[in-house]
């Protein structure tokens, strides 16, 4: 190497090191200083021209800047080559000129040619910054910073021609360098391009729906798509410079905003293109078709290794950086320690430890930034792909598979399970970093103390498996307490659902209690948690401080000639402290991933289980028949048979009836079609379009038009005649808005014929070519049906000519269809026409006689069907000797209706058996005109985002609830812990300044006294922080308690109308995730937040103490400090809000498909939803992916501070090097050390305690909701056995659904004298269920009153009331738990009365037959239960009370004939001394009433016997039996 450089050795210690004026020599600035930046940029040159000329090319503009840079490039390029062309000259002139020079310049002008060369590659190919010009010029201005201060320091010599041109060049070359260093830190220009549209998961790659309809928005205006915002807002970072992308700048202008206005969510950038789901979620599916394809079952975690494993890598190579980088420090403080304490050292060598010790932070900051964001970003992306496979698998999964969860348990597939992966992706690196950090710092220490390091390692494995026993039982007891919450949470939503039901009954407290019970049980588990983590608390605390006594006790005692000096001391320490975080990372880390692991093979299980065979229907367009089913067999589940032989052909254009008892396979024959039944044997086939309507109708979150057009384009024309033909101008004129009226969840604020005409509509406007209608007609009155039938589904309705197959009950029907299919026992029994199936005198015969009882009055469509089955049978004695027999095989006229494990009969449109728990709703069918347009077709209210800071009465409210001494007495305990820790390092410091004797060792009695107090110091911390520990969890749990039982109490108090507008999901909400928070993060957060903020206030205290100049240096830092804390916590709070209220839309829409996947299907609308869905989570993750950015910003920022504090420490200990001594100086260097961290999680856990508050501000918010009347009034209680009679008075009753709206019951004045039955009649909205709701003063009166047997209801308790009425609702409402729980929760009957009611419920037969009797578990919304049996036992319940009034709401709508005659049979002998109030449905179920009511906008208009009313043509009731078709 000499011989290369000349005269010049390579290095020179005296020059360099042994030397108060340090400097490099000639021959190594020329080689090694010039080699390292030119070798790093043409090693990734390679990787940057292959990588950037595969990018389709897109021309930056020529700006200035682009200019500046092409000529700082050729200026130090003439730099050079003028310096290389002076070695040849001064050569010649004599000069020795070394090859070295020339190489220098040599390789200086390739380098500054190929950065030139990049330069105009990026501006060809679009790239705007590059990091590794940005690098290369980084590291070319450090390595020329040492030949320009030689230059300066050495000024040329007179007469030296050669020192005099190196100075000159010199003097240009390093400030070109340091301009262009400059020009890199900014971006260039965005690229010239045509104008892109806005992938919005349209496009790449993805097939939409056919071209003639539109990719239709379904969801509710209150989430604008990322298309709808006027301008596009791109991610600043795509435009950010390298320095930017490094130190998280681009994010600065958002938290400027924020910290100015409270964010909202049209602040927001749009996602970059890589991290939206259409771009991920294809890759991830790529990736699983190559698992699959190899025919085993496919594991997650594979195919998320293959899609991630690549950015996952690169993290990883930052985290060992990093890891590495963590044991620069305690090597320099070593150096430092030593520097002061031999005072003959350099005096600069002290500033260049402080300088290396303040550079490895900033770069350990850098690259963990870095490593966070690459780690965020990727969770973010995992989140995106595994939740856009769990969608579309729910669109495919078969219906066998499908029942094997719950649909809650399927959304927590998407909801808990993806967000555990998405939290462990950024710390799963410590289960490799951990041991690799550990492994290293024993290696260190082991440098430091010797074997005795061992001694601690011994502590160190001997806890392990103590940590593992706590770490072990801490999760046992989170299965648990997840068990109870999600127990808890179950019945809530139940409650919820029910709510209306558990009113009117009464039913509240009952509920209310067994809510009581799980949480009592749930408080038992938190409390044995809180003092787990007291325990672990306790060996975090005491690991370190043990590990460190124990490892200093044996080195002292091994070998008296070992003196603990500052040196070891508090090296050990510092590397002591770098340990204890893995430490306890480590067994955390292992229950996370134990955690994942079960979230995988959840996931895995699901998304492998079988999907419904697409192959099952074949489509053939050629065929001449529309359908063909060919000798076939179908099940729901393969092992039970559910139709068998069919053989059916359906022509084109005609109208099939499909008929047949309860359960007798009519809805799993239209399933088979569709495809949704599992093909045993045989073939199926269609041709062309398929539009279905389930009996139990889905309707959509969205407007009434949109759920009638369902993405199809809109054509006025057409969608008139639909609204008129099925019925709905009516109630288009009564909604608020018309078609512009938002339905809420599952239909709420639409009755159940509402409901099904609207999915009529929707089947109609979709111009399919084959209808499916499942028993549509069913749910609407007996005018509606007829008009429907004529209108829409007839001979004569709008769809005549197209392939029409329907379900029905309704046999004055049949004669105009085409073609009819009778169905028994799963069989096709008998098909053809009307006639000829008459003749044939088979099961149809059957199956009209058994319908004959169901109208007593007949209209004369009737009557014809009557005629012609006498005729065929052969006159009415022959009718009554058939229908004996029939009741006679059904036994004892007891309903006959096979226990089976999937009611067919109540299949709704997902193949499961549906929930019937519509939602109380009590929608005023008139808005007030006063109303504005833009909120009058909103029906639920907007969740609100709390806006600012959270106030102070809601931490007060908080603290309140955990008691002031309880909060005074935490604070004091955790001041005292720390005050201990600090005690204990001062007193190491004292330690090691202890003298030692003439043989260089130390008294063994001091040294023993001083260890001593070394123990007791750190117990005493340990202790310290247990009480405080404890202490917190008692008065935490305590207020979580109060919190969960004052928001129950007050939500079951409030009133009908709250429930109405919001949203069933935001109250469970209120119960599930926030009051979780209150139960579990919370304390956490307040715990950390406490230790941290000791901690910085101890160190703070120490360093301050220990170089009283360092206070100069923290209060401009504090400023700093808390300026920066000011605008994270503004803007995280905020994005944190917006992100969970973006977050609950994604989850209801998957649980709305989840119960519309048969209809979806049906109409082959998956692409539609799937993007839909897709769109939903961008929208979240568009508000989740600043508020990261931000952590990462403040990381940086905050992490500087720190890394300043270290500077200030170092600085001020270098600088008092003559008065400190070497103890204070480890003391004061090694607590700055550990600032770092704890600055950056003190605001963290600002801010989550902050974002956490929230939840309590939420509990807050439904704590005090406006309340019903109470519940019971003891002084004003009525008699135990009121009503006596049932008289039942109303003077002027008037009443409103809410304030401010339009009365819809006016001036009600009538009295319905005890034992009447009174049927009350009306068209929709005239206020027929309003006087139920205000009899069961669901509803308060706004005027008027009600007075039942001389007690005016509004001056009674709620409780007294509803308790005294019975009602029979139009839902059937089961609730999950006992049969005898849901006849009677309050344990206030025998079972000798329960089998009794049982009995004239038509159920004992089919209880007796249920192996648990009584005691048989009703499943959730009892789903395991047909409709029809539903229905039975809410009849059950009505029996069971037996009070002197019972309301009939609509009772026999859901329900088939067969189900009405025996409810109404019951109805009449066993409430005959009853006053009873129907509701008609049909106008035949009243017709033998004391007396009719007629409404008509909320007025009573006609009030007298059926007879009277027919008698008088002009009455409205005459009209309404003749629409009815009861009178001619």
């Amino acid at each position: 190497m000499d011989d290369f450089c000349g005269n010049s050795s390579f290095w020179d210690s005296n020059l360099t090191w042994f030397n108060n004026k340090p400097d490099f020599t000639p021959c190594f600035e020329q080689t090694v200083l010039t080699w390292i930046p030119c070798g790093f940029l043409w090693f990734f040159a390679v990787f940057e021209v292959v990588s950037k000329l595969r990018l389709i090319s897109q021309r930056i503009p020529m700006t200035p800047l682009i200019i500046l840079k092409c000529l700082g490039s050729w200026g130090l390029i003439i730099v050079q080559l003028t310096g290389l062309s002076f070695t040849f000259r001064l050569e010649d002139r004599g000069y020795d000129i070394s090859r070295a020079e020339r190489y220098s310049s040599i390789v200086k002008i390739a380098s500054y040619m190929l950065t030139f060369i990049l330069l105009m590659l990026y501006k060809a190919k679009g790239v705007r910054t590059s990091g590794v010009l940005f690098l290369f010029w980084v590291l070319s201005t450090l390595c020329e910073v040492f030949p320009f201060q030689t230059a300066l320091r050495n000024t040329p010599t007179e007469g030296n021609e050669k020192e005099t041109i190196n100075f000159q060049l010199q003097m240009v070359n390093f400030p070109l360098i340091i301009l262009m260093l400059f020009f890199n830190c900014w971006a260039d220009a965005a690229p010239v391009r045509k104008p892109k549209k806005k992938s919005s998961g349209k496009e790449n790659g993805i097939a939409l729906t056919s071209s003639t309809e539109v990719t239709y928005k379904f969801a509710p205006d209150t989430q604008p798509s990322s298309e709808d915002t006027k301008e596009s807002k791109p991610c600043p970072e795509a435009g950010a410079s390298y320095l930017s992308k490094l130190i998280f700048f681009w994010f600065e202008s958002l938290a400027w905003k924020g910290y100015r206005n409270p964010l909202v969510y049209e602040d927001l950038w749009e996602l970059n293109e890589d991290d939206l789901s259409s771009t991920q979620y294809p890759i991830f599916e790529k990736n699983w078709n190559r698992a699959a394809a190899s025919g085993k079952k496919v594991g997650v975690f594979g195919v998320l290794v293959r899609t991630f494993g690549g950015i996952f890598m690169a993290g990883a190579g930052l985290k060992f950086v990093q890891d590495c980088l963590t044991f620069v420090p305690p090597r320099i403080l070593k150096l430092l320690i030593s520097y002061v304490k031999n005072g003959e050292e350099e005096s600069w060598k002290g500033y260049f430890y402080v300088g290396i010790l303040f550079t490895t932070s900033i770069i350990q900051t850098v690259f963990l930034a870095q490593y966070f964001h690459k780690m965020f970003v990727l969770g973010m992306r995992i989140k995106a792909s595994v939740t856009s496979a769990v969608y579309r698998k729910a669109l495919k999964i078969s219906n066998a598979a499908r029942k094997e969860s719950t649909t809650g348990e399927i959304v927590n597939l998407m909801s808990v399970d993806t967000q555990r992966l998405m939290d462990l992706v950024a710390y799963l690196n410590m289960l490799w970093s951990a041991p690799f950090q550990i492994g290293l710092s024993l290696y260190f220490l082991w440098d430091t103390l010797g074997p005795s390091v061992l001694a601690g390692v011994a502590v160190m494995i001997l806890m392990i498996p103590l940590n593992g026993w706590l770490a072990g039982k801490v999760k046992n007891l989170h299965g648990e307490q997840m068990k109870n919450k999600d127990g808890r949470v179950k019945l809530m939503s139940e409650i919820l659902s029910g709510i209306k039901v558990l009113k009117l009954y009464a039913w509240e407290p009952s509920f209310k209690d067994q809510v009581y019970k799980i949480r009592d049980r749930e408080m038992v588990v938190l409390r044995k948690a809180a003092f787990l983590n007291a325990g672990t608390t306790f060996l975090w605390f005491c690991a370190p401080f043990v590990v460190a006594l124990v490892t200093f006790a044996t080195y002292v005692f091994i070998d008296e000639e070992n003196v603990l000096d500052s040196e070891k001391a508090f090296v050990a320490l510092t590397l002591f402290n770098i340990m204890s975080m893995p430490m306890t990372m480590l067994p955390m880390m292992i229950v996370m991933s134990a955690e994942a692991s079960i979230s995988l093979k959840r996931l895995g299980k699901y998304l492998n289980a079988e999907e419904i065979d697409e192959d099952a229907v074949q489509h053939h367009s050629d065929s001449d028949d529309p359908i063909v089913i060919d000798n076939a067999d179908f099940a729901w589940e393969p092992e039970n048979k559910t139709l068998t032989n069919i053989n059916m052909r359906i022509k084109p254009g005609a109208l099939v009836a499909v008929v047949g008892t309860v359960g007798s396979g009519k809805s799993s024959l239209l399933a088979s079609i569709l495809g949704e039944l599992v093909k045993l044997r045989g073939s199926v086939s269609t041709r062309g379009s398929i539009a279905y309507v389930a009996q139990q109708a889905w309707i959509r979150n969205c407007t009434l038009k949109d759920n009638i057009t369902f993405g199809k384009p809109y054509d006025k024309q057409k969608y008139n005649k639909i609204i008129d033909g099925c019925a709905l101008k009516p109630d288009l004129d009564i909604l608020p808005a018309g078609d512009q009226t938002e339905i809420g969840e599952k239909g709420v604020n639409l009755s159940g014929g509402q409901k099904q005409r609207v999915s009529l509509a929707r089947a109609t406007y979709c111009e399919a070519d084959v209808f499916l209608f499942d028993d549509p007609l069913s749910a609407v009155d007996s005018h509606v049906g007829k008009h429907i039938f004529d209108k829409v589904l007839g001979p004569q309705g709008l769809l005549n000519g197209k392939t029409r197959i329907l379900v029905t009950h309704g046999i004055t029907y049949l004669p105009q269809t085409d073609h009819i299919i009778v169905l028994k026992d799963g069989q096709i029994s008998e098909e053809g026409t009307y006639k000829e199936l008459l003749a044939k005198k088979g099961a149809f015969a059957d199956f009209l006689v058994q319908h004959l009882e169901a109208s007593e009055v007949e209209d004369e469509e009737f009557s014809n069907v009557v005629m012609e089955l006498e005729q065929a049978l052969g006159g009415r004695d022959k009718i009554l000797a058939r229908q004996q027999s029939q009741v006679s095989d059904d036994g004892s006229g007891e309903i006959s209706i096979r226990k089976r494990t999937v009611s067919v009969r109540s299949q709704d449109s997902s193949g499961h058996t549906p929930s019937p728990t519509k939602r109380m709703s009590i929608t005023p069918k008139k808005e007030d005109v006063a109303s504005p347009e833009k909120t009058k077709n909103k029906l639920i209210e907007v969740e609100k985002a709390e806006t600012g800071s959270v106030k102070g009465d809601v931490y007060f409210h908080y603290f309140r609830a955990v008691g002031i001494p309880m909060v005074f007495m935490t604070m004091v305990f955790s001041a005292i812990s720390q005050a201990f820790q600090i005690g204990g390092n001062a007193w190491l410091s004292k330690w090691s300044e202890e003298p030692k004797n003439d043989d260089g060792t130390i008294d063994v009695g001091r040294r023993d006294m001083y260890l001593g107090v070394y123990a007791a110091l750190g117990f005493a911390q340990s202790i310290a922080v247990v009480i405080g520990s404890i202490m917190m969890a008692i008065g935490m749990l305590k207020a979580s308690a109060n919190l969960h039982n004052v928001m129950l109490l007050n939500v079951l108090k409030s009133p009908a109308s709250f429930f109405d507008t919001t949203p069933l999901g935001r109250v469970v909400n209120r119960f599930a995730k926030d009051v979780d928070v209150v139960d579990n993060q919370l304390p956490m957060n307040v715990r950390s937040w406490l230790r941290c903020f000791f901690q910085v206030f101890g160190t703070i205290a120490v360093i301050s103490y220990s170089t009283p100049i360092f206070l100069s240096a923290i209060v401009p830092l504090g400023v700093v400090y808390f300026l920066i804390q000011r605008f994270y916590v503004a803007t995280s709070r905020q994005l944190k809000r917006l992100e969970s209220i973006t977050r609950s839309p994604i989850y209801s829409h998957f649980s709305e498909t989840l119960t519309g996947t048969t209809t979806i299907r049906a109409y082959s609308k998956q692409m539609s939803f799937i993007l839909e869905s897709e769109e939903k989570v961008d929208y979240n993750q568009r508000s989740y992916f600043p508020s990261i950015v931000a952590n990462r910003w403040l990381a940086v920022r905050l992490e500087t501070v720190g890394n300043l504090i270290i500077f200030f420490a170092g600085l001020f200990a270098v600088l008092g090097r003559d008065t400190l001594d070497p103890g204070t100086v480890g003391l004061s260097v090694s607590y700055a050390l550990s600032i770092t961290q704890t600055l950056n999680w003190l605001v963290r856990m600002t801010s989550d305690v902050e974002t956490n508050v929230v939840a309590v501000e939420r509990i807050k918010e439904y704590s005090e909701t406006p309340q019903e009347a109470e519940w019971e009034i003891p002084e004003r209680k009525p008699g135990p056995s009121w009503p006596e009679q049932g008289l039942i008075t109303f003077d002027h009753y008037q009443t409103r659904y809410r304030e401010g709206l339009e009365l819809v019951l006016r001036d009600v004045t009538c009295k319905v004298e005890p034992g009447e039955k009174v049927g009350i009649v009306g068209r929709t909205g005239a206020g027929k269920s309003s006087l139920t709701l205000g009899l069961f003063r669901l509803i308060e009166a706004a005027g008027g009153s009600i007075v039942i047997d001389g007690h005016n209801i509004s001056k009674l308790g709620l409780h007294d009331v509803r308790g005294r009425l019975t009602i029979i609702p139009q839902d059937p409402v089961l609730f999950s738990g006992t049969l005898r729980f849901n006849l009677d929760p309050f344990e206030r009957y025998s079972d000798d009365e329960i089998w009794r009611v049982l009995e004239l419920a038509h159920l004992k037969t089919f209880v007796s037959g249920l192996t648990a009797g009584l005691s048989h578990e009703i499943s959730e919304g009892g789903e395991n239960l047909s409709v029809g049996q539903r229905q039975l036992v809410c009849l059950a319940r009505a029996l069971l009370r037996k009070t002197k009034i019972l309301v009939l709401d609509e009772a026999t709508a859901a329900v088939d004939l067969e189900t009405d005659d025996l409810i109404q049979a019951t109805i009449r002998s066993a409430f005959k001394e009853c006053t009873v109030l129907t509701i008609a449905h049909r106008l035949n179920t009243i017709m033998d009433s004391t007396r009719v009511m007629v409404l008509d906008k909320g007025e009573i208009r006609e009030f007298d016997t059926p007879s009277s009313l027919l008698h008088d043509k002009k009455t409205i009731f005459y009209g309404m039996a003749k629409d009815a078709g009861i009178v001619n």
